[in-house]
């Protein structure tokens, strides 16, 4: 999807220099999702609130000026009559200093930069290993068993997992690996163990009418509209492992990311290193440290008295 460029005449300096922003993003090759809050920021945020307080050039955007954008959205109404969240305004002041760097970055006199609300650090529930094995277990055909142990075992984000081709599965050196056409079309390989490569290659040659002219492995349940089994979206993963779920009474709203998450967790209870960990899961080593916060006292005592054991026995 393109982003979304101004609707409105680019009538002032900051203006074009917003819309120049947004193309260099296109041109970057950002995922959706990116392009679409990176726009919103900009179009919705920003340049109204400039045109509101009749600011025109991106060096009137001073200290003063950012604060007072910072406070507006931090008491501002949303639609649905409350105000908007901090994760919103975090967001979007994210998007805004991203403007702003990248306007620094092109020789612009950028004056300041708005202040990123603090953000209240929350317990987030995770699901344990028997958790995830009771949700394959309680999945109704091997497909949504595979897309849960995939989802469980590799921790694939959602499209990734629905982007997944035959072409994918790799044995380099009698190592299973999944290459995955990641988040920005990063490419990255996740291992998997062998026995779950079989698996997904028993699915794959059990679907006799797999469609010559697509290669995904996750194919929907029922003929489309072409009268084939066409490709699982995003959505219909989503749906499938709500479903599961909902049908294994899960004590938590089950979802592809809550899967993600509780496997980046486990990886870091168990000792992964960090940065390989984020080369892994595709994701910066920022993301991957946050999810320390995750970690309950019982895991601190755990790891606090190894240290101490370790430390002993060198004395």
């Amino acid at each position: 999807m393109a982003v979304q460029l101004l609707s409105r005449a680019d009538t002032t300096a900051l203006s074009r220099l917003a819309s120049d922003y947004l193309t260099h993003c296109q041109a970057r090759g950002l995922s959706p999702k990116t392009d679409i809050a990176y726009s919103v920021a900009i179009n919705g945020v920003l340049l109204p609130w400039c045109e509101q307080e009749q600011i025109e050039r991106v060096e009137e955007l001073t200290s003063r000026a950012v604060d007072r954008l910072s406070a507006d959205l931090l008491t501002r109404i949303s639609k649905r009559g409350k105000p908007l969240s901090r994760e919103s305004v975090h967001t979007y002041t994210r998007g805004i200093r991203q403007f702003l760097a990248w306007a620094e970055r092109e020789g612009e006199p950028v004056a300041a930069k708005p202040q990123l609300p603090k953000l209240p650090k929350r317990y987030k529930d995770v699901l344990t290993a028997d958790e995830v094995n009771a949700l394959e277990a309680g999945a109704p055909t091997e497909r949504d068993r595979l897309i849960i142990r995939i989802l469980g075992d590799c921790g694939l984000r959602e499209g990734e997992l629905a982007r997944l081709t035959v072409g994918n599965i790799l044995r380099p050196d009698n190592r299973g690996q999944l290459r995955i056409d990641g988040k920005g079309r990063r490419e990255r390989r996740v291992p998997a163990m062998p026995r779950l490569l079989r698996r997904i290659e028993r699915y794959i040659d059990g679907h006799h009418e797999r469609p010559a002219s697509n290669d995904r492995i996750f194919l929907s349940l029922r003929r489309g509209r072409t009268g084939e089994y066409e490709p699982l979206t995003e959505s219909g993963i989503q749906q499938a492992v709500q479903g599961i779920g909902l049908r294994t009474n899960c004590r938590l709203p089950i979802g592809p990311h809550l899967i993600r998450h509780s496997w980046i967790t486990e990886m870091l209870r168990q000792g992964m290193d960090p940065i390989q960990l984020s080369i892994i899961a595709g994701a910066s080593l920022k993301v991957i440290m946050d999810h320390y916060q995750h970690l309950n006292q019982e895991d601190a005592y755990k790891a606090m008295n190894a240290a101490i054991a370790s430390r002993d026995t060198r004395h």
